[in-house]
């Protein structure tokens, strides 16, 4: 009588473990997507810091708009470079 009662509660407690399972599987997947577009997002403000390089010394506003723009980006390259870091550790 015992042994018919354990296993529902062991297919019940089987199920709940694939749920969570699954579901920090696809958190995973989605965090990576993510991470990649940062990093895509991050490549393409380089290049365009580079091009605003060249201007800055002729065009004050560009002067300006390039130290804030570079200062959120060194923000997001550090965030990406943490986040890579701990995704890592998380999937060892």
């Amino acid at each position: 009588m015992a042994e018919i009662i354990r296993i529902p509660v062991a297919k019940q407690i089987l199920g709940k473990a694939a749920d969570l399972a699954l579901e920090q599987i696809g958190f995973l997947w989605n965090f990576r997507h993510e991470l990649k577009k940062l990093k895509d997002t991050v490549s393409t403000i380089q290049a365009v810091l580079r091009d605003a390089e060249e201007k800055q010394s002729h065009n004050h506003q560009v002067k300006l708009w390039l130290e804030k723009l570079s200062d959120v980006m060194y923000d997001a390259d550090d965030l990406s470079t943490e986040a890579s870091s701990d995704s890592d550790r998380r999937s060892k």
